[in-house]
């Protein structure tokens, strides 16, 4: 066995691992970046960046359909399935690209191959032992399935959804979190029929309750059936259609089956526990300065417990370059960092829901506000419905933003300041949010929330 010596090794090059591996290399560190596949992981490639594609597709889409409203004469002929894929496609290979340059311009090793973690530190990758002063685990997830039900055939997951050949005439969707919802909106607007099927009692559950009712409304109006509240019972299929049964007895049909119930950890098999790492749930547990149990080995990302989100993994992955570099950085909690859902409407949100803060503080010490967005002459020119909603401790900081509507993803940025940095609303009523845009949605809720609403009584 060849061994080779870095100052760092990391498992997995998606967005955590990828991003210890430049951030590392930034400050002057030798890099070993281990990918079985490609470097960009999940989000790049099967994730974050071609649904996103999609979701913009879908929405010309519906611009298309929609512009004689605007008085554009333009019709929507038909959706070019093969079109979509090609500019789906295309935008992920550029991505790519510019990766790989980048990697390659920081002078990270790349090594190709399926890892395997060992004491000392290193990772094994066939014949070879890459050892690291330090190593990072950055393995990611795999789409969870429920216990008897196979993927296969006409029941898919999202990698299996993207590479549908043609866009299905109908689609059951079991799940209404973010990739459900995602893709329920992709298939609308591309024609399909479409039911999401979902246990709990509203989509996008981990939302502040007002978001989700708010979205429910709206997808009701676009053609989407939900059923909540009822969970799944079996799944049988024919070479034509699927068929989904629930605990009540009720039972729907449809080309497809996505079955979208979350993300599990990859950590079987890759050597973890033999090498002193302790999991709970096939998750990789830490301390909150991302440290494992093992000497030197650390873990980032989709593995660590928490939100799946590929820019916590970035940025976790970013924390543990500079913590083993001794700069002693800032880890940012799960509850300030922000959540979007890129469905028509996007739902966003950051900090705690209402329901969260009052559990944490009482009712008699949180005020909530929510601004509805017709009254913003930019949401009224996009023709879309929505609201904002701001939750504050009383007298005290703004602890929770939520909002829902078309391109309200744009606005959560602005809400993470404000969260992550304890502002009162009386500390931004002041600023000024140009008109006419979305932004202003918020700046009303801040003024009303400091005692000075404008166009609410």
């Amino acid at each position: 066995m060849t061994e080779h010596h870095f100052d760092l090794v990391v498992l997995g090059g998606g967005s955590g691992g990828y991003a210890a591996a430049l951030r590392a290399a930034e400050l002057g560190k030798s890099v070993a970046l281990v990918e079985k596949d490609k470097v960009g992981g999940t989000c790049l490639h099967r994730g974050c960046i071609p649904t996103k594609a999609l979701l913009h597709a879908a929405e010309v889409a519906d611009l298309t359909r929609d512009a004689w409203s605007v008085g554009i004469r333009a019709t929507l002929e038909g959706v070019d399935a093969d079109g979509v894929r090609a500019y789906r496609e295309g935008i992920v290979a550029k991505k790519y690209k510019g990766l790989e340059g980048l990697i390659k311009a920081r002078g990270i090793t790349v090594v190709a191959g399926a890892g395997v973690l060992e004491s000392g530190p290193a990772v094994r990758v066939g014949d070879d032992l890459y050892r690291g002063t330090d190593v990072v685990l950055a393995t990611g997830s795999y789409s969870r399935t429920l216990p008897g039900l196979e993927i296969g055939g006409r029941i898919l997951t999202s990698e299996q959804a993207l590479e549908l050949p043609d866009i299905p005439q109908s689609v059951l969707i079991l799940g209404g979190g973010v990739i459900g919802v995602e893709f329920a909106s992709v298939w609308r607007s591309f024609g399909a029929d479409v039911t999401i099927v979902e246990a709990l009692d509203h989509l996008v559950p981990n939302e502040d309750v007002a978001m989700s009712k708010a979205l429910e409304r709206a997808f009701r109006k676009r053609g989407i059936a939900s059923s909540l509240g009822v969970r799944f019972a079996g799944a049988t299929q024919t070479d034509e259609a699927v068929t989904v049964t629930l605990e009540n007895g009720t039972s729907f049909q449809a080309d497809y089956l996505l079955v979208a119930v979350g993300r599990g950890p990859v950590t079987a098999d890759l050597g973890y526990e033999e090498s002193g790492i302790v999991l709970d749930r096939g998750f990789v547990t830490t301390d909150d300065r991302l440290r494992t149990g093992a000497a030197h080995v650390w873990a980032v990302g989709d593995i660590v417990p928490g939100l799946q989100l590929a820019h916590r993994g970035f940025q976790q992955g970013i924390f543990v370059a500079e913590e083993i570099a001794g700069l002693h950085p800032v880890l940012v909690p799960d509850t300030q960092i922000p959540k979007v859902t890129y469905s028509h409407p996007e739902v966003a949100s950051v900090g705690l829901t209402e329901a969260q803060a009052v559990a944490a503080n009482g009712a008699d010490e949180v005020v909530a506000y929510e601004y509805n967005l017709a009254g913003n002459g930019k949401s009224e020119i996009l023709g879309t419905a929505g609201l904002v909603k701001v939750v504050r401790r009383k007298d005290g900081p703004v602890i929770g933003v939520h909002l829902v509507g078309d391109r309200v993803g744009e606005l959560i940025a602005e809400g993470q300041l404000a969260v992550g940095w304890e502002a009162h609303p009386e500390d931004i009523a002041p600023f000024i949010h140009a008109h006419p845009t979305q932004s202003e949605a918020l700046g009303e809720a801040f003024l009303a929330l400091s005692g000075k609403p404008l166009h609410t009584l």
